[in-house]
């Protein structure tokens, strides 16, 4: 082998090796980056064939505009807000899963986070893990599919506040209007019935030294409040088939 031919094999060889640590650099930073986000968002991008699912993690108590204790669990409606605008917004994300283990939280910070999900044009499954509580209701039955595993368990109950409260016809208003707006969230994103939500929502034989309801994962399904008993494969698997569906819509509507 010729000295021209062996520095063109030499350059070859370092030039394979340099793409080699660049992948190795690329596949780290991704890692990295991916692991960021969970830490500070509870969300991870996961890629499937042609599919690109974006997961949402709504876990212990949803904040508001006041801060919780430092050793609360947490889900910060002003980092979900922009996530959401991003995920509807981007062009390779095909479709969104949130995954729900909450106590509840602040009503109008949940409410919001539901209302943007329910606004979403792109397909949406829930999945209720460990339990759905109080403002969680409305976040399960905001996807357009809503899965519950048989062990998970959803309190359904009224409106209620901490701290000082006027007692005033106004303040019995403001909670009556409060309580209105989450009801008809809630049915207009599920099959429950008025009169079934407002049973298990004013009950006063299930909680102790409380009104409302602990409903477990059939007997959710059976009011009509969640579509289906399923798990993490199963919720994945709708999700897909929408995406699926979603895009074979699109491209009929393109070649019209």
């Amino acid at each position: 082998m010729s000295k021209k031919e062996k520095s063109l094999k030499s350059n070859y060889e370092n030039n394979e090796n340099e793409n080699e640590n660049e992948e190795e650099l690329n596949q780290a930073e991704i890692q990295e980056a991916q692991t960021n986000n969970i830490n500070q968002t509870g969300m991870i991008v996961t890629k499937s064939g042609n599919l690109t699912i974006n997961s949402l993690t709504i876990i212990g108590q949803i904040e508001g505009h006041y801060l919780l204790p430092s050793n609360n669990k947490t889900t910060k409606y002003e980092h979900i807000i922009p996530h959401l605008v991003a995920i509807e917004e981007s062009p390779e994300i095909s479709g969104l899963l949130v995954i729900l283990n909450t106590v509840g939280g602040d009503v109008e910070a949940g409410l919001a986070i539901a209302e943007m999900i329910a606004s979403m044009k792109k397909p949406t499954v829930s999945l209720v893990l460990g339990g759905g509580h109080s403002i969680g209701v409305p976040l399960a039955v905001s996807a357009r599919k809503s899965f519950i595993v048989p062990s998970a368990t959803m309190t359904v109950h009224p409106v209620r506040m901490n701290g000082l409260v006027i007692g005033v016809e106004q303040s019995f208003s403001y909670f009556t209007k409060m309580q209105e707006r989450i009801n008809k969230f809630i049915t207009t994103h599920s099959d429950i019935t008025e009169k079934n939500l407002s049973d298990l929502m004013f009950s006063t034989g299930e909680l102790a030294a409380d009104v409302g309801s602990i409903i477990d994962g059939e007997t959710a399904v059976k009011y009509g409040l969640i579509n289906k008993i399923g798990g993490l494969f199963d919720a994945l698997g709708e999700l897909k088939s929408m995406c699926r569906e979603r895009e074979k819509n699109k491209k009929r509507h393109m070649k019209k």
